[in-house]
């Protein structure tokens, strides 16, 4: 549960994250995670602690700004890129011809 958790952070999809905290929880409470016999209310801290971390990650799906990753795609040739990778912005590109010409880092103005 903690490594699906913690995979799905990482991939800033906050609410599945959040879904696999709240399975943790309810598995938890009845004693298959954590515990050391099945039952009903085994270790009710440690399933407390898997909902606050669910209500954290749903807040947080809720309300993030981050972007997600760029999608993969293929490369004519082979091999595979991320399209912010791949197609780089206009600043970006002034950027690397101005350091394939020499001129990095630009003059200081002045």
């Amino acid at each position: 549960m903690l490594g699906a958790v913690g995979a799905f952070i990482v991939d800033r999809d906050f609410t599945k994250a959040a879904g696999f905290a709240t399975a943790g929880a309810i598995l938890t409470f009845f004693g298959f995670m954590h515990g050391e016999a099945i039952g009903i209310g085994r270790t009710p801290l440690v399933a407390l602690s898997y909902l606050l971390v669910a209500a954290w990650l749903y807040g947080c799906a809720k309300y993030s700004t981050a972007p997600k990753r760029a999608p993969i795609r293929e490369i004519p040739g082979g091999g595979a890129r991320r399209l912010a990778e791949a197609s780089p912005s206009p600043a970006r590109r002034a950027g690397l011809s101005q350091l394939r010409a020499g001129a990095w880092p630009p003059a200081a103005p002045g």
